[in-house]
């Protein structure tokens, strides 16, 4: 599959991401991260970047496990469903 390659601004900082997503997915996924760090900076705003980038993605990878539980949960049901 083919990488593609998209210019993204997070919290004020260009990146330069490769990925195979389209490029529309990774600016979406910038996007999100932009805005969990601002999120973050606006309930502490004497966090330094490092800091926040951190605590955003403790936030993220937080959001992200309760997801993937919900879905484990919902899998076994389906599969305790089926005859």
């Amino acid at each position: 599959m083919a990488k593609n390659k998209c210019n993204v601004e997070i919290f004020g900082q260009q990146y330069s991401i490769v990925g195979q997503e389209s490029l529309s997915y990774m600016r979406q996924v910038a996007s999100h991260v932009d805005e969990m760090m601002r999120q973050v900076a606006d309930n502490n705003p004497r966090l330094d970047t490092t800091r926040l980038a951190v605590l955003s993605a403790v936030n993220i990878a937080s959001d992200y496990l309760k997801l993937k539980r919900e879905y484990d949960e919902i899998l076994h049901l389906m599969e305790d469903e089926q005859p």
